[in-house]
């Protein structure tokens, strides 16, 4: 009796079918990167007093160099802010591209 080709193809369409589920998805082959915003980029500029100053120039100075000294520093937080959020989105892709294997969850490691 000749031997059914069924059964010879039927280990082979199995095996196919299990390694079509175990491929990973589509991978990006770049890390995530954030645009750094606008109001980051831009120079910090501090007003100077005219030669001669009065009181009032020095009243109005100070007050308007205070008030860039605080702007120039919300647009560093933003910046390190941006940084430390692109960090973490790229940690989170390096884990992703490179998963855990399998044995490892009864190793330990």
């Amino acid at each position: 009796m000749p031997p059914n080709p069924l059964r010879l193809i039927a280990p082979l369409a199995l095996l196919v079918t299990m390694t079509a589920c175990a491929t990973p998805g589509p991978q990006s082959v770049e890390p995530p990167r954030l645009t750094l915003p606008k109001a980051a980029e831009t120079t910090c500029t501090l007003d100077r007093l005219p030669p001669a100053p009065t009181e009032a120039d020095l009243e109005t100075g100070y007050a308007r160099r205070g008030a860039s000294i605080v702007l120039c520093d919300a647009a560093r937080d933003l910046a390190v802010q941006t940084l430390i959020a692109e960090r973490e989105l790229q940690d989170r892709w390096r884990e992703q591209q490179n998963p855990r294997p399998w044995w490892r969850i009864f190793t330990g490691g």
